[in-house]
């Protein structure tokens, strides 16, 4: 099958969705131009800053949101059950539940004056619901915090050439945020100089590589992450995420021309098989891919960060619906690129097993960029893949910070940092989350299954139409519930006791959480009637 007609499809779903389908949520939600947002009215120089404009603002989100996920989920799951059923999940997820998930975060944050979706739980559901959805993202805000200082850390010792421009787009940065906020410079002029640099850097980095210790690397990132955390977003964290997204851009833009100019055949299989040995093509499936159709995470920082700095509520629907769709079109471009490089039908779960999703990636990519990039379409796609995992790396510890002042009542944002840095650290020295990661996915689907509750009671409170929010609600818990279920049947057999403890808690508390919605629901339509 030609890779042109899967594109063409793809992208012609995705921008109807965006230009009619995200219509609905503007009407839902009643947006406002004229309103004020939290970025002025809670205007604090530290966290409430609105952005310079909308792309900066959307920078940030995608980065933030994208990371690897968008990349090694799809990679995974056309590997072990076709790539026919990873596309569909992607498409349609990202259409009818990922987007909705992203949209409704970030403005019913907004309208709540830039609570988190779990303060949000707290006003619309209870105060149990809160704190026990809190307690649940900050463990697993940990855990990402721990795995991908790990992965970005072991990235530089097997890929030296990528840390010069991955450190160095923090001084560079950080530059362009003095030119943008405090010498007000024409921001065209500031990206112009700002992207420059970035290219000299990448440039520099494949002929200055620069070696170093895993320890020495984990050491450096966890010092970044805690300055990413205590700076104010604009001098760091703005202008850092809004530069990698050119990169992805760029990575993305490059990778689609390069399949108009080869327009390669798909000749591996559509479907492999139904089960497989990490569980059967539904649920597991739908919780592998996750960041490339629907993620939990993308509700965290959609209420975490960005809620905080958007200007004004019209751009609401270019930064949460575009910006998962544009996670979509990565993820397309990931299937595809893993698709063209096997023409025989062969045991793909045995490959993946030999090969890792990112070197996947990056020898489709490559393949598909021959044309452009030469031979450094993989160097290209690996430093890609690298910043947007620290961009995720240094969110995920400006919000778990966040909820480290909220859970233990911690205001001073110094001291709430370095407790979620030594936690992390911890972690990830010990190397003890390999243990715990295999539930991540299921873990960060429930946590979209619940913020999706989370919206649907809010929009209930304001007595509005739930169904958009709710049908979606209800199937990612059933998924992410079963998923759970088989996957503590198999540590059960496997007599793999801390796993099983974890979805078993993990089971209970998607339980507690259902039982308050439904609470909330039921007494939301008596008094409605």
């Amino acid at each position: 099958m030609s890779s042109l007609v899967i594109v063409f499809i793809s992208l012609i779903l995705f921008f109807c969705a965006y230009r009619f389908y995200a219509r609905k949520f503007e009407s839902l939600w009643q947006i406002d131009p004229k309103r004020s947002t939290p970025a002025f009215s809670k205007y604090d120089s530290m966290d409430y800053i609105p952005a310079k404009n909308w792309l900066v603002l959307f920078g940030h989100h995608f980065a933030s949101i994208a990371g690897a996920g968008p990349i090694i989920g799809p990679v995974i799951a056309v590997m072990l059950w076709g790539w026919l059923p990873a596309l569909l999940w992607v498409v349609l997820g990202t259409i009818f539940i990922g987007g909705v998930h992203d949209y409704g975060s970030l403005i019913t944050s907004i309208r709540e004056g830039g609570s988190s979706i779990a303060e949000i739980a707290e006003h619309v559901i209870s105060k149990r619901a809160k704190i026990l959805f809190s307690l649940f993202v900050w463990l697993a805000l940990i855990l990402v915090i721990a795995v991908f200082a790990y992965l970005c850390a072991d990235t530089f010792v097997k890929e030296p050439k990528i840390v010069l421009p991955a450190l160095g787009l923090i001084p560079v940065a950080m530059i362009v945020g003095y030119l943008l906020y405090h010498l007000r410079v024409n921001s065209v002029l500031v990206t112009i100089l700002g992207l420059a640099c970035l290219a000299g850097l990448i440039f520099l980095g494949n002929s200055l590589p620069l070696n170093g210790s895993l320890t020495i690397w984990l050491l450096v990132l966890f010092i970044y992450c805690y300055f990413a955390s205590v700076l104010p977003v604009n001098i760091l964290l703005q202008p850092r995420d809004y530069l990698s997204s050119f990169l992805l851009f760029f990575g993305v833009g490059v990778g689609y021309i390069g399949l108009l100019l080869s327009h390669p055949q798909i000749n591996m299989p559509y479907y492999h098989r139904w089960n497989t040995n990490e569980g059967y093509l539904w649920p597991a499936l739908f919780v592998t891919v996750a960041c490339g159709a629907v993620s939990g995470f993308h509700s965290l920082i959609a209420s975490g960060t960005s809620s905080k700095q958007i200007a004004n509520e019209r751009h609401v629907k270019r930064i949460g619906y575009g910006g998962m769709v544009a996670e979509g079109v990565v993820a397309v471009l990931a299937i595809i690129s893993t698709a063209i490089l096997f023409n025989t039908k062969q045991d793909f779960g045995a490959v993946l097993k030999s090969i890792s999703p990112i070197e996947i990636f990056g020898k489709g990519y490559g393949l598909i960029t021959q044309g452009i990039l030469g031979g450094y379409g993989r160097f290209i796609a690996i430093t890609i893949l690298n910043a947007f995992i620290l961009t995720t790396l240094d969110t995920a510890t400006r919000i778990s910070r966040y909820l480290t002042e909220e859970l233990f009542g911690i205001k001073n944002r110094y001291l709430s940092t370095i407790l979620v840095v030594i936690v992390s650290a911890a972690l990830a020295f010990s190397g003890k989350w390999n243990r715990i990661w295999p539930v991540f996915g299921a873990s960060n689907q429930l946590v979209a299954a619940l913020a999706l509750f989370v919206l649907s009671c809010w929009l209930l409170s304001k007595n509005k139409t739930t169904r958009f929010t709710l049908l979606p609600a209800f199937f990612m818990l059933i998924t992410t519930v079963f998923a759970l279920v088989f996957q503590a049947i198999r540590y059960f057999i496997n007599k793999d006791i801390v796993l099983l403890v974890v979805s078993i808690c993990l089971i209970l508390l998607a339980g507690f959480m259902v039982s308050e919605v439904v609470r909330v629901i039921f007494k939301g339509r008596r008094k409605h009637a």
